[in-house]
C-alpha cells in the first residue's frame, strides 16, 4: 500500500465517523421535535458538541466483564462490526475514490452479509439467554431481507449493465427509481430490516429482551456496536442513491447531488422511526418471504428481457 492510498482511506474513515456522530445529534433533535420537545441542547452551542460528550462518556465507564461470556469473541464482535461498516465506505465512488473495484456492487453484498456473523458472535459469546435471543432473531431478520435484497439489486444491475459503483455513478442517464417506484420502495424498506431500524428493529427489544444481542455490553463495545449500526445507515442510504437516485453529471455536481440525496434518504430513517410503531416479528417475517420475494423474483423476469431490449 502507497503512503497516499494509506491517508486517502484513513480520511474516509474518519469522515464516515464524523458523518455518524453528527447523524445521531440529528436524530435526537428530530426525535425530540417530532415528539413537541427540544433535543439536546445544553452541552456547548446549541448542543452541538453533544455527539463528543456521548462518545466520552461511554468510553471513560467501566468495561463490564460477564463472569460466564467468552471475553476474546466477546470483544473483539463490536470491532470487527464496526470495521465491516467502515470498510463499505471504502466502496465510495467520489471523485478521488479510495478504491476502483471492478465488481464494487459484489463486494458490497459480501461485506453487508459478513454482519450477521458480528451479530451472531455478540450474543452467542456474551453467554446470556438474552444476548441469544435476540441474536438469533436478528440473523433469521437479517438472512431472510438479504434474499430479497440481493434479488432487488440483480433486477436494478440488470438495467444498469455494471457491477462496478463508479460506473452507476457517473454513466447513468434515468434514474431507476423513475422506471420502478415500487422496486425502489421494496428496496428502502429492505434496506430498515438489514440496518435493524424501525419498524423492524427486533435486534433489540428492551420490552422482551431486556436490551437484545448488546444486552451484556457497556462502556467502550457497546458504543462500537452503536456506532457501527449508524454508519451502516448512513452507507446503506449512499448506495441506495448511487443504485436508484444517481444522473450523469459532472464530477462536483455528481459528489455535490450523491450528498444531498444521501443526507434525505438518512433523514427518513429517522423520520420513519418517529412516525411507525414496531412490527410483529411473525409479520415481519411474512412481509420479505410473502410478499417482497414473490415482487422481487417478478421484477427480475421482467427487468432481465427489458435489458435485453434496450
Amino acid at each position: 500500500m502507497t503512503l497516499p492510498f494509506l491517508i486517502n482511506m484513513l480520511a474516509a474513515y474518519v469522515m464516515a465517523l464524523l458523518g455518524m456522530a453528527f447523524f445521531t445529534l440529528l436524530e435526537r433533535k428530530a426525535l425530540g421535535y417530532i415528539q413537541i420537545r427540544k433535543g439536546p441542547n445544553k452541552v456547548g452551542l446549541a448542543g452541538i458538541p453533544q455527539p463528543f460528550a456521548d462518545a466520552l462518556k461511554l468510553l471513560i465507564k467501566e468495561q463490564s466483564k460477564p463472569t460466564m461470556s467468552n471475553m476474546t469473541p466477546f470483544l473483539v464482535a463490536p470491532t470487527l462490526s464496526l470495521f465491516l461498516a467502515l470498510l463499505m465506505w471504502s466502496l465510495y465512488p467520489h471523485s478521488s475514490p479510495v478504491t476502483l473495484l471492478p465488481f464494487s456492487v459484489l463486494m458490497f453484498l459480501c461485506i453487508s452479509s459478513l454482519n450477521v456473523y458480528t451479530t451472531l458472535s455478540a450474543g452467542w459469546f456474551s453467554n446470556s439467554k438474552y444476548s441469544l435471543l435476540g441474536a438469533l432473531r436478528s440473523v433469521a431478520q437479517t438472512i431472510s431481507y438479504e434474499v430479497s435484497m440481493a434479488l432487488i439489486l440483480l433486477g436494478t444491475l440488470s438495467l444498469l449493465m455494471s457491477y462496478n459503483m463508479y460506473n452507476l455513478q457517473n454513466n447513468q442517464w434515468t434514474p431507476i427509481m423513475m422506471i420502478s417506484i415500487p422496486l425502489f420502495l421494496v428496496w428502502f424498506t429492505t434496506t430498515l430490516a438489514e440496518t435493524n431500524r424501525t419498524p423492524f428493529d427486533f435486534a433489540e427489544g428492551e420490552s422482551e429482551l431486556v436490551s437484545g444481542f448488546n444486552t451484556e455490553y457497556s462502556s467502550g463495545p457497546f458504543a462500537l456496536i452503536f456506532m457501527a449500526e449508524y454508519t451502516s445507515i448512513l452507507v446503506m442510504s449512499l448506495f441506495s442513491s448511487i443504485f436508484f437516485l444517481t444522473t450523469n453529471s459532472n464530477y462536483l455536481i455528481s459528489d455535490l447531488l450523491l450528498t444531498t440525496k444521501t443526507l434525505i434518504l438518512s433523514f427518513t430513517f429517522i423520520w420513519i422511526r418517529g412516525t411507525f410503531p414496531r412490527m410483529r416479528y411473525d409479520l415481519l417475517m411474512n412481509l420479505t418471504w410473502k410478499s417482497f420475494l414473490p415482487f422481487s423474483l417478478s421484477m427480475l423476469l421482467i427487468l432481465i428481457p427489458l435489458s435485453l431490449l434496450i
